[in-house]
């Protein structure tokens, strides 16, 4: 008995996610918990554990986007504990049971077929995700009047986030409707397919025949057709991942079309040819390496993708300014230097400059609860709480958890906070709850040296102050020239909701509670 795992429920506003890598190959025995594979969504990367023991059957390959609730593959319950030794028979029985059901397939098909001969099937654009509303026709695998069978990959489609192979829901003569560069709709009409009984049987009885005479004369046969040398998302992410370009590597598949095991197997194939060409090849590019001018392409990630849409999307759709001032840091810097070794002592963690920004950040939020506010919609949410998004550069992409309540934490607690989520974004484990819901978010670019920035509002927040390094300036103090520790700070925020008296009134605020840290203490 076969158990069908599918995608589990990562998170409340995730609605698909991406096969980032199998850690297990298709047939292989594996155990109870065992990890499986990796997945990634657009806030971070999860590993799929074996729901039971038993032997693999991967369905989604690498590179595919799933949404919650589908299918990632299956585990055969039946072989669990048992070896490589029983796979063979597996093997054989699979590919009994699969010469069976062709035989048998076909002629259920073609009973079913007759019944349905002429009927005409019209395939519109799938639901892709939740937040997908597009798409863009990337490229017709099949041609009006071709013969398509059922299931057959006869186009590709792509979106924001990702590409997809669209099949083909019935067995007949496709007709296409619409052209290659199209940008649909969900539920746009593709294409349609005229079922037929006699046509379907004859061509894949002739194609069956042909395949049986000649082992690999596909490729070769189709050369002229478009399938020939074009790679599948799953085979173009691999083969962009060693740098080899699709034209280098010979497609078994269908039409020719390159298949993920061809990718897998190409460093094999292109290495012995790599010298016969050399001749032509070589010339070039070693000399763009010794001038120091070669490229890399990386494909991008769904979390890379995700951050460059919002980002692009928040300079487009808030009217957001920057407003800047000035902090001096020695007051703070004393009163670290005088209690950081009694503070580590007792709570047993470094006293930082987080915990101070973030204690001053709550106390000027409520004293101005647009500045902690967001829009939605047509109306206004004042939030009565502050949960505070802290900006961390993590090893996929910049993340941003959230310290919950930050308004009646204490100085330990929000310093333990920060360590645990900024040690769990490193190591991606963060969860989809630790990054969602933030009220303002806190980023410091000033560990990186930073001097001054406009930070961009994480939205659907509606501000964000940005740190900067601290630099020992000039200043004028009562009338005399003194040398002391400045930060600039920046506010960036949504004109849209909040008002320059406001924002400007929040920034001071938070300059004052810094220069006066016993502020914090008494709230005032």
């Amino acid at each position: 008995m076969s158990l069908e795992v599918t995608v589990p429920n990562v998170g409340e506003s995730i609605s698909e996610v991406t096969i980032a890598q199998w850690l297990k190959s298709d047939g292989d025995v594996v155990e109870m918990d065992e990890v499986i594979c990796e997945m990634e969504s657009d806030k971070a990367t999860f590993e799929l554990t074996a729901e039971a023991g038993g032997k693999l059957s991967i369905v989604a390959e690498e590179g595919e986007t799933l949404e919650i609730g589908g299918l990632v593959c299956k585990i055969d319950e039946s072989a669990a504990g048992e070896g490589s030794a029983d796979t063979s028979k597996e093997e054989n029985t699979d590919s009994q049971a699969q010469s069976q059901n062709d035989n048998g397939g076909n002629e259920q098909e073609h009973k079913s077929s007759d019944s349905s001969e002429g009927e005409v099937v019209e395939m519109n654009v799938p639901t892709v995700g939740e937040s997908i509303t597009e798409v863009v026709i990337a490229s017709w695998l099949k041609s009006t009047g071709d013969q398509v069978e059922m299931d057959e990959v006869i186009a590709e489609i792509e979106s924001d986030k990702a590409t997809f192979e669209l099949t083909a829901e019935a067995t007949g003569v496709l007709e296409t409707i619409a052209e290659e560069g199209d940008t649909l709709n969900i539920g746009a009409p593709l294409c349609k397919i005229t079922k037929n009984a006699g046509g379907s049987s004859a061509s894949s009885t002739q194609t069956a025949a042909k395949e049986d005479e000649t082992p690999n004369p596909m490729p070769a046969a189709n050369n002229d057709s478009y399938a020939s040398g074009h790679s599948s998302p799953a085979a173009a992410k691999i083969l962009a991942e060693k740098g080899i370009k699709a034209e280098n590597v010979n497609g078994t598949g269908k039409d020719g079309r390159i298949t993920k095991e061809d990718a897998l197997n190409a460093k094999a194939s292109t290495a012995p040819k790599a010298p016969q060409k050399s001749a032509e090849k070589s010339a070039p590019s070693p000399s763009l390496k010794v001038e120091g001018r070669g490229q890399e392409r990386k494909r991008m990630t769904p979390l890379r993708k995700t951050i460059a849409k919002r980002l692009v999307q928040v300079k487009n759709e808030t009217a957001m300014l920057t407003t800047f001032n000035e902090v001096n840091m020695q007051p703070i810097m004393d009163l670290r230097k005088k209690y950081k070794e009694s503070f580590k002592k007792k709570y047993e963690v470094n006293l930082g400059f987080m915990s101070f920004f973030t204690k001053a950040c709550c106390l000027a939020l409520q004293e101005f609860p647009a500045v902690n506010a967001q829009i939605d919609g047509d109306e206004m949410v004042y939030n009565e709480f502050c949960d505070i998004s802290i900006a961390v550069s993590a090893p996929k992409g910049l993340v941003v958890p959230v310290i919950r309540n930050a308004e009646e934490m204490s100085f330990d607690t929000i310093e333990k906070t920060i360590v645990e989520l900024a040690t769990k974004a490193k190591n991606n484990k963060l969860s989809i709850d630790e990054m969602t819901g933030g009220t303002f978010t806190i980023t410091n670019g000033g560990i990186f040296g930073s001097m001054l920035s406009t930070p961009i509002i994480n939205a659907p927040q509606s501000a964000i102050l940005g740190m900067h390094n601290i630099v020992e300036r000039p200043m004028a103090v009562n009338g005399e020239v003194k040398i002391l520790p400045i930060m600039y700070v920046a506010l960036s925020y949504d004109h849209r909701i909040i008002d320059g008296r406001e924002s400007v009134g929040f920034l001071v605020r938070v300059k004052e509670l810094l220069e006066d840290p016993s502020r914090l203490l008494l709230g005032i």
